[in-house]
């Protein structure tokens, strides 16, 4: 389901990258301009910039809708809210963006409610939001070649920052809409990123994470076509203050050696990857499109645990894909516990009309919910096992906020006592709440 938060100024705390569809960032201000985020970290923190793009502007008295079109909900939630903005808020521009306005502009068009319609490619481009002299401005997405700058400016809470290295999707996932909102992947240039990344350490920020529709496909577009892995090295090496750098969600098919190498050897590499896995059942990833099988997921997760054993992994996983069998939905259940998965996010299946998918024979609703609540259940297993791990160890925590850290292999510590967001901390694990670990503060 699709997170609708409202976005308004000064940044609060925000749980880390990665947890595609994770709740956003809240912002305050006084011009009266809302930005109101559906679905995935990256939309969040694209909210960002368009919200400073608003206020440099001068736009106000106006809301603002940054949509996903990941599933059907996620559209009928944000048609749902833009109905609600106009009744309560009748004088206000009302601005639609975002994936699901990039696919389907027409419908957002037609509705009364609307006053502009702005595609991705738009939707922070100085002048855009305040624009008046077309009603729908979107753009092929196919067309745009360059990740927009303002994009990589790194987008900050109080505990860390992001930067934004790349953007779209050459991948044709058979479930997937996102490539025809996002368009074919561009990646920010290596320099661009690196000096954002000092810039930002030297502003004081201990922990960066890289983000992006399709991190693990950066530099495929370059000259030279440098790796994911390369550009880590390379922030590691010219940014030697930044203590901690950490990947956001990453396809298991494309970890390049570089990076594999990385793990390894550098410490300053968060040990924590959330991987876009779907699936544990070759035919239905197969039928997925993904470029991986069971046994290369299995297979990578055991590779990194060897040379870099204190990682933890998460992922995606959807359940009731279309042609889904008993046998299948076991195959992708038992993955969770023989990958030692610790943090899952469970996806039940919405077919998006356009894609391959959404032609296969569907699996039926209630047994979709079933398989989702199941996967649910091993996945907090999963997340106890890890959590029970964790007691009696030593961690090092960088502060979210009052009361709360997140470890390098991005447990989440629960603490008492006074510590300053985004200082790197040290505690010592004692037990752990079922979602979090509990942990005596050492180092304050």
């Amino acid at each position: 389901m699709a997170t609708y938060t409202v976005i308004k100024a000064t940044p609060t705390p925000k749980p880390e990258a990665g947890e595609e569809g994770g709740p956003a960032t809240t912002l305050s201000g006084p011009d009266g301009v809302d930005v109101v985020t559906f679905g995935c970290r990256l939309n969040a923190y694209e909210s960002e910039a368009m919200r400073a793009r608003a206020s440099a502007d001068g736009l106000s008295d106006a809301v603002v809708f940054n949509t996903c079109a990941v599933t059907n909900e996620a559209v009928r939630q944000a048609r749902q809210a833009i109905r609600k903005a106009r009744r309560e808020r009748p004088g206000a521009r009302i601005i639609v963006t975002g994936c699901a306005a990039q696919v389907d502009p027409a419908a957002f068009a037609a509705m009364p409610e609307v006053d502009l319609v702005l595609g991705n490619a738009e939707k922070a481009a100085p002048g855009a939001l305040t624009d008046t002299s077309a009603r729908v401005r979107v753009n092929d997405i196919m067309s745009i070649k360059e990740t927009a700058g303002h994009l990589i400016d790194g987008l900050k809470d109080r505990a860390r920052a992001y930067v934004e290295v790349q953007n779209g999707c050459d991948h044709r996932c058979t479930f997937c809409i996102i490539p025809y909102g996002r368009g074919n992947s561009r990646s920010a240039p290596a320099g661009e990123v690196v000096e954002q990344v000092r810039k930002l350490a030297a502003e004081g920020y201990r922990e960066v994470v890289l983000t992006g529709v399709d991190v693990t496909s950066w530099g495929a577009d370059l000259p030279g076509q440098p790796t994911l892995g390369q550009l880590v090295g390379r922030i590691l090496r010219m940014v030697p203050d930044l203590p901690r750098l950490r990947l956001s969600s990453i396809d298991a098919a494309e970890i390049d050696p570089d990076l594999f190498k990385l793990l390894e050897t550098e410490p300053r590499l968060m040990p924590y990857l959330h991987l876009s896995l779907q699936a544990g059942d070759n035919l239905i990833l197969k039928r997925m499109k993904r470029r991986h099988s069971r046994e290369d997921a299995l297979k990578l997760v055991s590779e990194v645990r060897r040379v870099r054993p204190d990682t933890a992994f998460g992922a995606d996983l959807i359940a009731g894909f279309p042609t889904e069998t008993d046998e299948a939905f076991e195959n992708t259940l038992k993955l969770v516990e023989e990958a030692g998965l610790a943090f899952l996010h469970v996806f039940p299946y919405s077919a998006r009309p356009g894609t391959p998918a959404a032609r296969m024979p569907p699996v039926k609703g209630p047994v979709i919910k079933d398989r989702a609540r199941r996967l649910r259940e091993a996945g907090q297993r999963g997340l106890e096992r890890h959590l029970q791990a964790q007691v009696g160890r030593t961690l090092s925590g960088l502060v979210e906020r009052a009361g709360v850290a997140r470890a390098e292999d991005f447990t989440e510590i629960a603490f008492e006592g006074a510590a300053t967001p985004g200082a790197i901390t040290t505690f010592k694990v004692v037990g752990h709440d079922g979602a979090r670990a509990l942990a005596e503060l050492i180092e304050p």
